[in-house]
C-alpha cells in the first residue's frame, strides 16, 4: 500500500501534539497536518496526567495564543495563583503554619485544567480544523531521513499496517519518547526526585481545614483558597492539592530520593501511611471524605532531558518526549508553549521558503539555556522545602525571575525574534548568570542559619513589587520600550539580590552586584522580611521608597 501524504506528522495526541497541530494550523491554513494517537478519544475526564496546573506562560499560550480561552473559562477552573504552607509543629493545624499566597487574582491569569476535558476539546478542535487527527494508532516504525527526502511513520490501526510519509515529524508522545530512543538522544539528569499521585472523586477543600475566622478572612466565594494550587511543604518534599473542573481533586507527592525514598509510597496504601506520618491533617481530611481513589500513579526520576530538540533536518520534539523538568511551579506547558512556539516558526519558515536550518540550531540552543536556567531552581533545592524563612524570599525571588526573563520574552511575543537575543544578550547572560548564584546563596543561607518554626502569612497581594512585574507580562511594549524594560528587568534583579544578601548577613561566595538603591528591596519585600525575621521590624527605620525608584520606564 502507497504511504499517505503529510507536511506535518505529529506523534501523539496529548495536550503537546494537538496544541502543536492547532498552532499549526493558525501559521498554516492548508498545510496537510497529521496527529498519530496511540490513546482511544475521548479520553476519560480528570485523565492521569500531569500538567493540570498552568502558570502565566503556559496560560498564556493555550488562552491568547491558541485563542481557546473560552472554552478555559467557561469549562475549566480560574487559579488563584501557588499558595504554600510550611511546616509548623506536626502539622496538624494549617492556620499555625507559615502561608505564602494572594487574595486576589493576578493581573495575568492562570488556570487549572481538567486535562482529560481539556485533550477532548483539543481534539474536537484539530478536527474542525480539517487535521487529520487519529486515534487507537500504534506507532510500529520510524524511519527519519536526511536532507529532502521525507520521513516515514508506520503504524497500526484497525488491524491494518499505514505508512505517512511527511516533510517533517514532531515527537510529542510523552514519556515514550519514540524519537529520542530511535535516535539515541538521552541525556542522564542528576535530579533525583519521584512522584506519586492520584485523584479523589470529589472536592477536597483547604478552606474547610480550619474555622478560625481570622484565617478564613479574604478568602470567600472565588478567592477561597481551594482555588489555588496548594504545596504541602517539608523537608525534601512537597505535596500538591489541585482543584479539576469535573469536580475531581488531583493530589500528589513529590519527593528527592535521599530524604523519602521511592519506596515509602510507590503503592496507595504506602502514600497513606506517608501522609499519616508527615501531613496528618490532610490523611485525616481523606479519612473524614472517605470519597473513592480514582486512579494511582508513580513517576521514578521523573525529570528528562535531551541532547537536541530541533533540528535542520526536518524533525523536532516538545512535551516530555524530550525534557521535563519539575513540576513544583507548573512549568510543564510552559515549556510546550516554548517549544511548540518555536516549531510552528521553523516548520512555517520551511513549507513558505524562508529558510530554517540556522534557525533549528539557535532555536535549540536558546531552548536548552532556557531549562538549564530554569533548572537552576529546582536543582539540589529540595533540602530546602522545609525551611520557612528561606523558601519565602526564594519563591518571590523565583517568580521575579520567570516574570524578568523567559516569562517576559513569550508573553511579549518576542520567542522567535533574532534581533531582540542579539541585542540583549549581555543582559540574558547575566540575568541567567544572577539566577545561579542568587541559588547558591539559598543554599548556603539554608545550611548556615539554622530555621525556626514560623506562623503567619506572606499575602503577595500586597506586594507591590508582585503585581507590578506579573501585570508588566501584558502590557504591549515596543521594540524600544522592551529592550528598556528588560534593562530595568536586569537592574531590579541586581538589587534584590544585594539586598537579601544585606538582609541574611552571609558572606556570599560570588561577589554581590552593586545596588541601586539600599531601600528598593527593603520595601519591595517588606511584607516577607516582617515575617520571617520579625525581630528586625524595629531596625527598618528608611522611609518607604516607590518599588520602581530609579527602574521604572519614563
Amino acid at each position: 500500500m502507497a504511504a499517505t501524504q503529510s507536511d506535518v506528522t505529529i506523534l501523539g495526541g496529548g495536550l503537546a501534539g494537538l496544541a502543536l497541530a492547532l498552532q499549526c494550523r493558525q501559521k498554516l491554513p492548508k498545510a496537510q497536518i497529521t496527529v498519530l494517537d496511540k490513546m482511544a478519544h475521548p479520553v476519560p475526564e480528570a485523565t492521569h496526567k500531569v500538567g493540570e496546573s498552568t502558570v502565566e506562560v503556559g496560560a498564556y499560550y493555550f488562552a491568547d495564543v491558541l485563542g481557546l480561552k473560552q472554552h478555559i473559562v467557561e469549562e475549566q477552573l480560574p487559579k488563584l495563583g501557588l499558595r504554600f504552607f510550611f511546616p509548623y509543629g506536626d502539622n496538624s493545624r494549617i492556620e499555625k503554619r507559615l502561608e505564602i499566597g494572594g487574595t486576589r487574582y493576578a493581573p495575568a491569569a492562570s488556570y487549572q485544567l481538567d486535562r482529560g476535558r481539556f485533550e477532548n476539546f483539543l481534539g474536537e478542535r484539530c478536527r474542525e480544523q480539517g487535521i487529520d487527527f487519529l486515534d487507537r494508532a500504534d506507532i510500529k516504525k520510524l524511519q527519519i531521513n536526511k536532507w529532502n527526502r521525507r520521513h516515514e511513520v508506520t503504524y497500526a490501526r484497525d488491524e491494518m499496517t499505514q505508512t505517512v510519509a511527511s516533510r517533517w515529524v514532531v515527537d510529542a508522545s510523552g514519556r515514550r519518547a519514540l524519537l529520542k530512543q530511535h535516535l539515541g538522544l538521552q541525556k542522564p539528569t542528576d535530579q533525583k526526585c519521584n512522584a506519586a499521585w492520584f485523584r479523589i472523586d470529589s472536592r477536597l477543600k483547604v478552606d474547610d481545614w480550619s474555622d478560625d475566622p481570622d484565617w478564613q478572612s479574604g478568602h470567600e466565594g472565588k478567592t477561597s483558597r481551594w482555588y489555588s494550587t496548594n504545596h504541602l511543604m517539608g523537608q525534601g518534599y512537597w505535596v500538591w492539592l489541585i482543584p479539576l473542573a469535573s469536580g475531581s481533586t488531583s493530589i500528589g507527592i513529590v519527593a528527592e530520593q535521599q530524604f523519602h525514598p521511592l519506596t515509602e509510597i510507590n503503592t496507595l496504601e504506602k502514600s497513606l501511611a506517608w501522609l499519616e506520618k508527615n501531613e496528618p491533617q490532610l490523611a485525616s481530611q481523606l479519612r473524614k471524605q472517605n470519597a473513592e481513589v480514582q486512579d494511582f500513579l508513580v513517576y521514578k526520576n521523573y525529570s528528562r532531558e535531551c541532547q537536541q530538540v530541533f533540528s535542520g533536518q526536518r524533525w523536532g520534539i516538545t512535551g516530555e518526549a524530550g525534557f521535563f523538568l519539575d513540576p513544583f511551579y507548573s512549568p510543564g506547558s510552559d515549556f510546550i508553549a516554548f517549544a511548540n512556539t518555536f516549531l510552528t516558526d521553523l516548520i512555517w519558515r520551511d513549507l513558505t521558503w524562508r529558510g530554517h536550518r540556522i534557525r533549528a540550531f539557535s532555536y535549540d540552543r536558546i531552548f536548552k539555556k532556557f531549562f538549564h536556567g530554569t533548572a537552576a531552581v529546582y536543582r539540589d533545592q529540595y533540602q530546602l522545602f522545609g525551611n520557612p524563612q528561606v523558601m519565602p524570599v526564594k519563591v518571590m525571588w523565583d517568580y521575579l525571575i520567570y516574570w524578568s526573563l523567559s516569562g517576559f520574552i513569550f508573553m511579549q511575543e518576542r520567542l522567535c525574534n533574532h534581533a531582540m537575543y542579539m541585542r540583549n544578550v549581555s543582559k540574558l547572560n547575566r540575568l541567567s548568570d544572577l539566577n545561579h548564584q542568587m541559588q547558591d546563596y539559598f543554599r548556603l543561607w539554608h545550611q548556615k542559619i539554622p530555621s525556626q518554626e514560623i506562623s503567619g502569612l506572606v499575602n503577595i497581594s500586597n506586594l507591590p513589587i508582585i503585581r507590578n512585574k506579573n501585570e508588566a507580562l501584558i502590557t504591549e511594549l515596543n521594540w524600544y520600550e522592551f529592550d528598556r524594560q528588560f534593562s530595568a528587568n536586569l537592574a531590579q534583579m541586581e538589587t534584590l539580590y544585594a539586598e537579601i544578601v544585606k538582609q541574611v548577613g552571609l558572606t556570599p561566595a560570588s561577589p554581590v552586584p552593586m545596588a541601586k538603591s539600599s531601600s528598593v528591596m527593603k520595601d519591595a519585600f517588606r511584607g516577607v522580611f516582617d515575617v520571617i525575621f520579625p525581630q528586625k521590624k524595629a531596625e527598618q527605620v528608611d522611609p518607604p521608597v516607590p518599588l520602581t525608584a530609579g527602574l521604572k520606564l519614563s
